[in-house]
């Protein structure tokens, strides 16, 4: 992927959609409770806010988000809460227009960013177009929560292919953050898309396979739920223990949710 307008564009598109969803809320629905503990829509959109403004010091300002990884690194177990915390704060009309004004300036760096530029990340770094896939993967995951948190279902789009892709190159990533080694060869992947195109990845002989549904698949990578609540079928042993520890962000092992049953 070199050219990055096509993600940028629903990078855009997905903000947009959840923006939607927000926007209207009286105050007292931005004090919600999300399916993520501690949390509720305001902390939601306050990590997005959040997570935008690094993401635009890390392609404007290196020295800038190289102070917020000293930051991370002095707390890695609460940096990420107490950034949603500080802005969750806010009025919700001056919340929204954070939000809105660092996605803004975010876009507009991503396009304008050179060719082939890379830019440092709490992970790996990140090529203009892999850091608005990780942009566009976080505001669609918490996007899920939000419209979990107001009761709505928000229909899937093929949006998700970002998700998808992401969810699958991030298989070695998700071995190895859980002390385990990676499989040596690829699996086959195949995912039902929300429009009904069938995507693929890898090899179509290969040994260990991963079937089902795109919007399956994506809310398993980021951890939105859990295994036995999705119509995920894995065949192969490694590609089973994909289906527990798969994580599509960067950062330690997440916590995941636990099954519909156990959780209510």
């Amino acid at each position: 992927m070199s050219d990055p307008t096509s993600v940028i564009d629903d990078l855009r598109e997905e903000s947009e959609e959840l923006d939607r969803l927000v926007a209207g809320l009286p105050p007292r629905r931005w004090l919600l409770a999300t399916p993520a503990p501690g949390w509720t829509v305001a902390h939601q959109i306050a990590h997005l806010a959040w997570t935008d403004h690094s993401a635009l010091l890390a392609v404007t300002d290196a020295d800038g988000f190289h102070t917020l990884v000293e930051k991370a690194l002095a707390a890695p177990d609460s940096f990420v809460d107490e950034g949603a915390e500080e802005s969750a704060q806010l009025p919700p009309g001056e919340l929204l227009a954070r939000w809105r004004g660092g996605r803004a300036a975010l876009e507009e760096a991503l396009r304008t960013a050179p060719p082939g530029a890379r830019f440092p990340w709490y992970g790996p770094p990140m090529s203009a177009p892999s850091m608005a896939t990780a942009r566009l993967m976080e505001t669609w995951a918490h996007g899920q929560d939000v419209a979990e948190a107001l009761g709505v279902v928000s229909p899937p789009t093929d949006r998700l292919r970002h998700v998808a892709w992401l969810g699958v190159r991030t298989r070695d990533f998700a071995f190895g953050v859980h002390g385990l080694t990676p499989p040596a060869a690829p699996f086959r992947v195949e995912l039902r898309a929300p429009s009904g195109d069938l995507w693929t990845y890898g090899p179509e002989d290969a040994a260990q396979r991963l079937t089902g549904t795109a919007l399956d698949f994506c809310l398993l990578v980021t951890q939105r739920a859990h295994r036995t609540d999705l119509a995920l079928r894995a065949d192969g042993p490694d590609a089973d223990r994909w289906l527990d520890i798969a994580q599509a962000f960067a950062g330690p092992p997440g916590g995941g949710r636990p099954p519909k049953e156990a959780g209510s």
